[in-house]
């Protein structure tokens, strides 16, 4: 008898042991999640703790298995991994705004207005701006800077292209960096209109007027900083790839980082700057929860819309004109050969088919076919059609921007002609070669919104619908890619997919919830859809309201 009651107790007491649930941090259930694991398996309740995934599963086995006080309801909303901007400057964007934002202007005049007005209020002596493009105007051409010498003999004026790859400054501005009709630079020109400068300057030019151009204080760009991390999570971003920022610039991102100031996840490639070098190869990669500097990144050539891409032929619209190379051949191999040896990765700025072929030739030397260095080539914009295979030759991540194309097709016919158009903007291309696609915005060279990437890359229109069958529709990308190229594949061009890009046990709880399921809804619905939270680490770090 006693035997049987002690039986029956213990019976009861794993009954007991087997029913207790665990305590966690956060329950989400009632969902639709996608994992965009390697399977891109769905489930209904994800339990998190301690900034980690614990497990997902159905609403049945989450809510049996896990207790927490913080349980959230979706009620069948989406959720998915947050999205990482794979190229982007994130640093860049935030101290831009203190300049006069030109972007959207329709004529030359427009702009003076804007600069008008903007002088009033600049908070330097500088009247600094950027965003136009000539392409938007009626008359496509470049001004001079007459107007600007009249109303602004004794103030600097520097207008930045949207691209960054051309400006136009006032005579001061001229003046107060040297520039004559004489200057010559590599990889840049000074354009001239009656034998003078006519303040039209077009990639390295500019930097002999940028780098006198006063800093803001360090004060002002964190502030400018956590107003776009927070523009950044309301898009449903929590990890970007900033591309090309200074030794400076990282240590205030950890600064701020450190002080709690910053949340936001960067990958940070540092600029092109020939004493970084054996410096950080000596120093290795620097990683912390939040910042990681894992790269360099190197300009190849310049911009297609100011015609300083470097092309194989001549421009359609330019006879005798190829565009240039902006970084030196020499130089950069000497680069590649540096860092092959290191394990930063080298990350290069390729628009034109000349560039990318020599950038990829220059990569396939120094890395001797198959390897796991992760390099990758930026925009990859215009490839001739036997340089496609280079790619996965020697496993080069093709790092795009879908809106790039949705942005050119416009104008970016009259560069090419018809022949080359097909091989530009080839992302399905791009992606045969190499199985992965690292998908970005550029912002603030286009708009930093995810949802206008995968628009462009699924729909290949621009906002408005157009063109009504698609541009190039044969190198559209399905959603399940678009989807990894903006989560697990952004990670793995970061060595970062063991820890993030993807909902998995273990992994950082990064994502969002979205009210439309964009592997579903219809095309019309993707730039609707509204990010009704973002979580970084399991904490909530936007809530639309």
């Amino acid at each position: 008898m006693l035997k049987n009651i002690f039986i029956l107790i213990l019976a009861i007491s794993i009954v007991s042991c087997t029913d207790k649930t665990q305590n966690v941090d956060l329950i989400i259930y009632n969902a639709n999640i996608y994992t965009v694991d390697s399977m891109f398996s769905k489930y209904e309740a994800m339990a998190i703790s301690n900034g980690k995934i614990t497990e997902l599963g159905s609403n049945e086995q989450i809510l049996k298995k896990y207790s927490s006080e913080h349980k959230n309801d979706l009620a069948g909303k989406t959720v998915f991994p947050g999205f990482i901007d794979a190229h982007c400057h994130f640093t860049g964007y935030a101290t831009d705004l203190w300049k006069c934002n030109l972007v959207g202007t329709k004529s030359y005049a427009e702009i003076i207005e804007r600069i008008k007005t903007y002088a009033q209020t600049a908070p330097l002596e500088w009247l600094y701006a950027r965003g136009w493009d000539q392409n938007d105007w009626d008359k496509k051409e470049y001004p001079d800077n007459s107007e600007l010498n009249r109303l602004f003999p004794n103030r600097p004026v520097f207008l930045k292209r949207i691209d960054g790859h051309a400006a136009i400054v006032n005579q001061k501005a001229l003046d107060l960096a040297g520039i004559s009709a004489q200057t010559k630079i590599n990889g840049g020109s000074v354009l001239l209109k009656n034998g003078q400068p006519s303040g039209v300057l077009i990639d390295n030019a500019m930097q002999l007027v940028d780098k006198i151009v006063p800093a803001i204080s360090d004060s002002m760009a964190a502030a400018y900083l956590k107003q776009t991390q927070a523009v950044c999570f309301s898009y449903g971003l929590t990890g970007v790839h900033d591309c090309g920022i200074s030794e400076h610039t990282v240590k205030l991102l950890d600064k701020e980082q450190v002080a709690g100031n910053l949340k936001m996840k960067v990958f940070a490639l540092l600029s092109d700057d020939s004493s970084y070098y054996d410096t950080w190869i000596k120093k290795g990669i620097y990683k912390t929860d939040k910042l990681h500097v894992g790269g360099f990144k190197i300009y190849g050539d310049g911009a297609l819309g100011s015609r300083g891409a470097s092309l194989l032929q001549d421009y359609s619209d330019q006879k005798n004109w190829k565009g240039f190379l902006l970084t030196d051949q020499t130089y950069l191999k000497r680069i590649a050969t540096k860092l092959a040896n290191s394990p930063f990765q080298m990350c290069t700025h390729a628009i034109g088919d000349s560039a990318n072929r020599f950038v990829l030739d220059c990569y396939a030397a120094a890395l001797k076919g198959k390897n796991n260095k992760r390099w990758r080539i930026e925009h990859a914009q215009v490839l001739d059609v036997s340089d496609f295979k280079k790619f996965g030759d020697y496993d080069i991540i093709p790092s795009v921007q879908p809106t790039h194309a949705t942005s050119d097709m416009y104008w970016a016919g009259d560069r090419l002609g018809a022949e080359r158009m097909k091989q530009a903007y080839a992302y399905k291309d791009l992606l045969s070669s190499y199985g992965k696609l690292a998908l970005g915005t550029d912002f603030p060279v286009e708009d930093i919104s995810p949802l206008k990437t995968f628009f462009a890359a699924v729909v290949r229109q621009d906002a408005k619908g157009f063109p009504a069958e698609g541009f190039q529709k044969e190198n559209a990308l399905s959603r399940e890619e678009t989807l990894r190229g903006m989560t697990i594949w952004a990670a793995y061009a970061a060595f970062e997919e063991m820890e993030k890009g993807s909902l998995e046990k273990g992994k950082a709880a990064d994502f969002i919830v979205l009210d439309t399921d964009l592997m579903k809804c219809n095309t019309s619905e993707i730039l609707n859809t509204k990010v009704l939270g973002t979580y970084l680490n399991g904490d909530l770090v936007y809530e639309l309201k």
